[in-house]
């Protein structure tokens, strides 16, 4: 039988542990463990939700990685074409990480209404577009039906869009876009009668005020291109963390006339103030783990004075130090474990909450999303637990030193 442990348990089930000076102490340092490990596993929750979601959010609108023309223009619509027959298309087999590989277009052009007009952006698609991400975003109607041979003349639009063109599903919405090389002669623009198929929302304001999405073919014949031309190639990995890597990889591998870019590069504000998170994330479980560790401190050093006439008659007994020592770190053990549990079902409980009914929102034009994402894998919870409890009982082991101090003759004169 492990001594110490039993003499540990028979101590904390006492009575007169129960309504000794300690307890109130005690009751403190296990709700500030507790409440700790609420507070940490909600801000890794979030920080990592609102990583992971908006990387997919601007990962769906530009893949992983965009290769195009080396091209000193920084529009977002394309300038010049380049050929859809290159060695990485359809299967990027030189770099296995890449996942998939489509074809796109974009063209600027206008949305104009019996009583209103907008600006949009018309990105092309074709039968090789990924619809897995927009799939969650859509929120009325249909996407559109590349696979048909003739062009479809079917779009999908924001629901920002929808809302001041005031548009629904099915509503004709007439487009007009300006000729290539137009000249002062005749009409300058070229119109497109399209339909509403669908109205999706991303909740990335960038792209929801901005961007439809149609058939490619219809960006092709209004800049006269071939049908083996397009704007630029998107693709997808299997690992975002490994991006950076891996751009190099796809860079390496692409024809001398191509550039590709990750979208980090593409957009290095947004990914600057992602990387933040990470830094505001550590700086709270830091800040709450010295909290945390105080107050297992604090209880310690009160259960030692609380008990200091056991310790001196377990040292006149014959007991060593790191004997009795180890008793009051089973002690302080038993008060990490159960603040880790009382903390575990309710933190886990309100990011459930949170998961699954969405009572917390948040201003898109600032978080890019409209409710505060969540998300938690199992190693999180493993790792956060086992080191909040092995961090806790290493510190704790320096005030249990304090007991070698202890004079068995004195300690058991104490009052």
């Amino acid at each position: 039988m492990n001594l110490e442990y039993f003499i540990a348990k028979r101590v904390q089930s006492s009575a007169a542990y129960k309504n000794s000076v300690s307890a109130p102490i005690i009751k403190i340092a296990i709700a500030a463990i507790a409440i700790g490990v609420i507070v940490m596993l909600i801000a890794i929750a979030t920080g990592v939700g609102l990583q992971k979601k908006i990387k997919e959010k601007v990962s769906a609108f530009n893949g992983h990685v965009s290769i195009s023309l080396y091209d000193r223009n920084n529009s977002i619509t394309t300038v010049k074409p380049i050929s859809i027959n290159q060695v990485f298309y359809p299967e990027f087999e030189s770099v296995p990480e890449v996942v998939h590989v489509q074809a796109v277009a974009t063209l600027g052009g206008m949305i104009r209404t019996e009583k209103d007009f907008e600006g949009i952006i018309l990105k092309g698609v074709g039968t090789d577009y990924d619809w897995t991400y927009f799939k969650d975003f859509l929120i009325d109607g249909a996407l559109p039906d590349m696979t048909l041979e003739s062009v479809t003349r079917e779009i999908l639009i924001s629901d920002d869009i929808a809302r001041r063109l005031q548009l629904k599903v099915g509503d004709k919405a007439p487009t007009y876009f300006v000729k290539p090389n137009a000249s002062s002669n005749g009409n300058p623009t070229i119109s497109r009668g399209f339909t509403v198929s669908g109205i999706y929302d991303s909740g990335l304001e960038e792209y929801d005020t901005k961007f439809i999405i149609g058939d490619i073919r219809h960006i092709q014949k209004i800049n006269k291109w071939e049908n083996d031309q397009i704007g630029k190639f998107e693709v997808f990995i299997d690992d975002f963390d490994n991006l950076d890597q891996l751009g190099i990889k796809i860079f390496q591998n692409t024809d001398s006339l191509l550039n590709s870019q990750t979208i980090i590069q593409q957009y290095p504000t947004i990914f600057s103030w992602l990387a933040l998170l990470d830094s505001n994330v550590y700086g709270i479980i830091a800040i709450i783990l010295i909290v945390g560790i105080i107050n297992m401190i604090t209880a310690l050093l009160v259960l030692i004075l609380d008990r200091t006439r056991m310790i001196g008659i377990l040292k006149a007994l014959g007991a060593g130090n790191w004997l009795v020592r180890k008793i009051f770190l089973y002690n302080a053990m038993s008060l990490i474990l159960q603040g880790l549990v009382i903390g575990n079902v309710i933190g886990l409980g309100l990011i459930g909450i949170q998961y699954f009914f969405s009572p917390f929102t948040l201003d898109p034009s600032t978080y890019y999303v409209t409710e505060a994402p969540v998300y938690l894998s199992l190693w999180h919870v493993i790792a956060l637990n086992l080191g909040t409890f092995i961090l806790c009982l290493l510190v704790l082991i320096i005030p249990s030193f304090i007991i070698s101090k202890i004079s068995p003759v004195k300690a058991m004169r104490f009052e």
